[in-house]
């Protein structure tokens, strides 16, 4: 029964020595490891890691110091009755001074939280321009125009993102103990450290994959995308099924080039609208045709004219709308 409470006590000290950013590698290993056996571990984990920023924001507002904090847990701890005599008193230093103070304020951090409520999140939007930001943690995301994402306080701790709407790139930063989590609606998207993009837009949601690994779950469904691969999400969806990447169309907004590496001409159609604002509808009988071409992000009457002479198309304006047709 000592060894169980000795075994607990460590572990907790351990956990919040990698909270604190002060843990070895081979720590930071072993503590990922333990996370990864039961399910229970991870919540224990996000329990204490909740405790840490809560509590630290009451510390700081309240302007009280950690060496108070010591003195006042060492006398709470003194009238509690320890099981057994065979624990080997914590040797005190520096580190195992702030986790007293963080251990102490914990009681009163809880009380913070249900009072501050859920977490705050703060706002990312693009509008009539590509917008490039960089997060705490060192990750990097490119908005397409149009696009809204949110990040969580203590960013660095809690890596969790909401995508509203619009076109993201993201290039996480590698952190095995916070993975980065993005919410979707009713889907997940988690990664450790990779580069990926994806697109919601009226309920579709399309993930594409430049790096590494990303795990998607939606409901009980579960699935993970490498390099190359790709998955396209509606309201219809029941099971994932992935695919690869055909093109590198989805990537216009950050390469400044429309790749259409035989894509059917409707698809590119829709990748113009978004990029120019434009309207340009496709007659039904060519929205099969299959286009091979490659076009900058320049002018757009240029770029009509090139897709007319590739595929023997006349173009027809009505207003502001262009509508491409077989030529008769």
């Amino acid at each position: 029964m000592i060894f169980l409470i000795r075994r607990k006590r460590m572990t907790d000290e351990l956990l919040i020595k990698v909270l604190l950013k002060e843990s070895t590698e081979e720590e930071n290993n072993k503590v990922e490891k333990w996370l990864n056996t039961a399910e229970a571990n991870k919540k224990h984990f996000s329990q204490l890691e909740t405790i840490w920023q809560v509590s630290n924001s009451l510390k700081n507002e309240n302007k009280r110091d950690e060496e108070q904090a010591w003195t006042n847990f060492k006398a709470r701890r003194a009238d509690l009755k320890l099981q057994g005599n065979n624990i080997k008193p914590l040797n005190v230093g520096k580190i195992w001074l702030r986790i007293a103070a963080v251990l102490f304020i914990a009681v009163g951090g809880w009380i913070g939280y249900s009072l501050y409520g859920p977490v705050k999140y703060t706002e990312l939007v693009a509008t009539n321009q590509v917008r490039t930001e960089t997060l705490p943690d060192g990750s990097a995301l490119t908005l397409n125009k149009n696009s809204k994402i949110s990040y969580a306080a203590h960013f660095k701790n809690n890596r969790k993102l909401k995508l509203e709407q619009g076109d993201v790139f993201f290039d996480v930063a590698k952190d095995k103990i916070h993975p980065f989590v993005i919410d979707i609606e009713k889907i997940s998207v988690e990664v450790v450290g990779t580069s990926f993009n994806i697109k919601h837009i009226k309920k579709v949601t399309e993930i594409n994959v430049e790096t590494g690994i990303v795990k998607v779950r939606l409901a009980n469904d579960e699935i993970k995308l490498y390099k190359g691969e790709k998955i396209i999400i509606n309201n219809n969806t029941l099971k994932l099924i992935k695919e690869q990447s055909t093109d590198q169309l989805y990537n216009y907004y950050r390469s400044n080039m429309f790749q259409a590496n035989n894509i059917p001409l409707s698809k590119l159609v829709i990748a113009l609208n978004e990029a120019y604002g434009s309207n340009i509808t496709v007659e039904e009988n060519i929205k099969g045709l299959t286009i091979n071409t490659t076009l900058k992000m320049g002018s757009i009457n240029q770029n009509l004219e090139i897709i007319c002479q590739t595929l023997n198309l006349q173009l027809s304006r009505n207003g502001n709308t262009v509508l491409l047709s077989d030529k008769k």
